[in-house]
């Protein structure tokens, strides 16, 4: 289907805090291009395979209740649509169900805003039973307040029980108590694979490898990261939300330390609100994580403002900020597409940055540097320490490649083994522990 895009641009003054001058209040996130907007929106509609006629910026000084637009945009919008032969246009904003309906009757064709395009983009990605349940929850809660949109028949009445019959209910009603039986329905089995997904994170914890979560804008290159660190095969395509599903794997860190990757499903400026609430038991995985690993896409130019709406979405979830700054490494990604002077100015700022890598995804650049610091954070300070294993002991040698980094190994004469070793001051415990050599405990 031919479509039409529309961004409209809301001219609202900033107002300062209240009680605070406009030079003291508090500094705002930054915001993205008018131009980058249209940008995403036309990349939204190729997600679901539209064919974009044309595409176009509105500046709405006032927004209308009725229509949003003013008359005089909306009649371009509609010889637009004729000379192009569209059936479809795009509203990149949120739409009342009174405004679609209007705008639907103004243009003769059909109308999509913002919310209900990323609804049909989650629809067409949900590939397992939980992500199709949550999108049906979500799709029917946007639904429930729009059966008065332009369907006429929704306005007769049903007789009720009885010889006389009576007025009942009306068609309308019917279908909205129809839909909010489907959505107890949906929400009670969406409960059911909630709890098999308790059960499976009570199942890791008992074996206590660490999580690692990948979030970020979509399309910032977390399922392309994910495959470059695990080696699997995720879907990755320079595409807005092409992975939905989240995606664990198991992998081990340069030292042998097994942790459990998490790839989430991408988060986007203005996420509708039925999408949090239905998916917040998918992003829960992001609450679990011992480390957080926010994937920026350091080629777009707004990336700034990427960061911004993920650390919203982050906030909404219960991340705060100094959360964040305990467990969440920010991933500069995509320095391959920069020129090489920006990117080795990006590299250097990065390294003076805390908690902050830069990495390129497709070349693997930066990889190793990220996956060490992941090791350290999870392990603390590597120490080095001197150890004889006896003949008897010589069992322990797996656990020991397993935990510690073996730099020098010396067989000698009388059949033990003396190693030098690198580990965390927990795993030099248990080796302690091991050997026999474990410190008695104090007595109180």
């Amino acid at each position: 289907m031919r479509a039409i895009v529309v961004v409209p641009v809301l001219k609202q003054p900033a107002r300062p805090q209240r009680g605070l001058p406009a030079a003291d209040a508090a500094p705002q996130p930054p915001q993205r291009s008018n131009e980058s907007r249209l940008e995403e929106a036309i990349g939204l509609a190729r997600a679901i395979d539209l064919t974009i006629a044309d595409g176009t910026i509105v500046t709405v000084a006032a927004p209308r209740p009725a229509t949003l637009l003013g008359t005089g945009k909306i009649e371009e919008i509609k010889q637009a649509l004729d000379e192009h032969n569209a059936g479809l246009v795009i509203v990149d904003h949120p739409l009342t169900p009174v405004q679609q309906r209007n705008l639907e009757k103004e243009w003769n064709a059909k109308v999509i805003d913002r919310t209900g395009l990323i609804l049909e983009i989650f629809g067409r990605r949900a590939s397992t039973k939980e992500g199709t349940l949550q999108v049906d929850l979500a799709h029917l809660n946007y639904q429930k307040g729009r059966l008065v949109r332009s369907w006429t028949h929704l306005e007769r009445q049903r007789g009720g029980a009885g010889f006389m019959g009576g007025p009942g209910e009306t068609q309308i009603e019917a279908d909205r108590r129809l839909l909010q039986e489907r959505i107890v329905r949906l929400e009670r089995e969406l409960e059911q694979v909630v709890r098999t997904r308790q059960l499976h994170r009570a199942k890791r914890r008992k074996v206590p490898h660490p999580i690692v979560a990948l979030v970020g804008y979509t399309n910032a290159g977390k399922s392309t990261l994910f495959n470059r660190i695990t080696g699997a095969g995720v879907l990755a395509e320079d595409m807005l939300f092409a992975t939905l599903d989240p995606t664990l794997r198991r992998m081990k860190l340069p030292h042998g330390r097994t942790v459990i990757l998490s790839d989430t499903v991408g988060f986007i400026s203005d996420l509708p609100t039925h999408l949090v609430a239905a998916f917040r038991a998918t992003l829960e995985e992001v609450l679990e994580a011992n480390i957080i690993l926010h994937v920026r896409d350091m080629s777009d130019p707004d990336n700034g403002a990427q960061a911004a709406d993920v650390y919203r979405i982050l906030g909404d979830l219960g991340i705060d900020e100094k959360d964040r700054a305990e467990r969440l490494i920010e991933v500069w990604n995509k320095i391959d597409k920069l020129e090489p002077e920006a990117a080795e100015a990006l590299t250097q700022k990065a390294a003076a940055t805390p908690n902050t890598m830069a990495v390129s995804a497709i070349t693997g650049t930066g990889i190793d540097a990220l996956l060490e610091d992941v090791q350290e954070r999870l392990s603390g300070v590597m120490t080095e320490t001197t150890v004889i294993l006896p003949p008897e002991k010589m069992k322990l040698l797996p656990w020991i490649y397993s935990n510690a980094v073996v730099d020098e190994r010396e067989d000698l004469e009388d059949g033990s083994v003396r190693l030098d070793l690198r580990l965390t001051e927990s795993q030099a415990e248990e080796l302690d522990g091991r050997l026999g050599n474990a410190k008695p405990k104090p007595e109180w």
